[in-house]
C-alpha cells in the first residue's frame, strides 16, 4: 500500500522491504490552462517544458558535473542511475519523466540523490511553477510495479522556476526518501546544482 507523504516527511524504502533493489522515481505535472489572448498579433503562449534531473552527492556535496543525470546525460558513470528520457510537454496522465535507481549498485561514496525539476528557459519564456498543477513525485518498486510512496506538491510556488522535489538518501545502511517540495528561483539546472557544491 502506498504511503502518502507530507512535506518534510521521511520514509524508509528498504527497512521492511528485504531484497528491494531497483526503484523508479516517477515525476508528473500538468500545465495550468492559459488564458487565450485574442487578436491578430496575440502571441501564442509557449508550452511549459519541465525537466527532471538527479544530482548525485558524495558526502552531501556535488563533487563533479559528471554526477548530474539529466536529459543531456541520461546515465550516471556508475550505471546505477538512469534517466528514462525527456518529455517536452507534460501532457497526459501518469509519470511525465522517470529516473531508475539501482540502490545496491550506487557506489558507497555516494550518500544522496537529489531529485529536481526545472522549467526549461523559464526566465526567457516568463514561466514559473504557478503555471504547473498536480505535481508529484512517487517511488515505485521496479520488481512489482507497486507504488511505495507518493508526495503531492500542492503549495503556492509562484515565482519559482526550479523545484527540489525530494531525495533518496542512505542512512545506517538503509535507503530512505525525504519529501522536500522546496521551490527556488534558479534559472536552470547549473544554478540549482551549485546549491549542493
Amino acid at each position: 500500500m502506498s504511503i502518502s507523504l507530507q512535506k518534510g516527511q521521511k520514509v524508509s524504502l528498504t527497512k521492511d522491504n528485504a531484497g528491494l533493489s531497483q526503484v523508479v522515481v516517477g515525476l508528473g505535472w500538468d500545465e495550468v490552462k492559459q488564458q487565450k489572448k485574442f487578436g491578430l498579433f496575440a502571441p501564442k503562449p509557449a508550452q511549459i517544458d519541465c525537466d527532471a534531473s538527479a544530482i548525485v552527492l558524495r558526502n552531501g556535496r556535488l563533487a563533479s558535473e559528471t554526477d548530474l543525470v539529466f536529459f543531456g546525460r541520461l546515465r550516471h558513470a556508475s550505471g546505477a542511475i538512469k534517466h528514462m528520457g525527456d518529455n517536452l510537454t507534460g501532457a497526459g496522465d501518469g509519470d511525465d519523466e522517470q529516473i531508475l535507481v539501482d540502490l545496491p549498485a550506487v557506489p558507497a561514496e555516494y550518500d544522496r540523490i537529489i531529485i529536481v525539476v526545472n522549467i526549461y528557459q523559464a526566465v526567457q519564456r516568463h514561466q514559473d511553477f504557478s503555471m504547473i498543477q498536480n505535481a508529484f513525485i512517487r517511488i515505485i518498486d521496479k520488481r512489482t510495479g507497486t507504488e511505495m510512496c507518493r508526495f503531492n506538491l500542492n503549495e503556492n510556488y509562484t515565482g519559482m522556476t526550479s523545484m527540489i522535489f525530494g531525495e533518496l538518501y542512505r542512512h545506517n545502511n538503509e535507503w530512505k526518501f525525504n519529501a522536500m517540495g522546496q521551490g527556488t528561483n534558479d534559472p536552470g539546472l547549473v544554478e540549482l546544482a551549485n546549491r549542493f557544491k
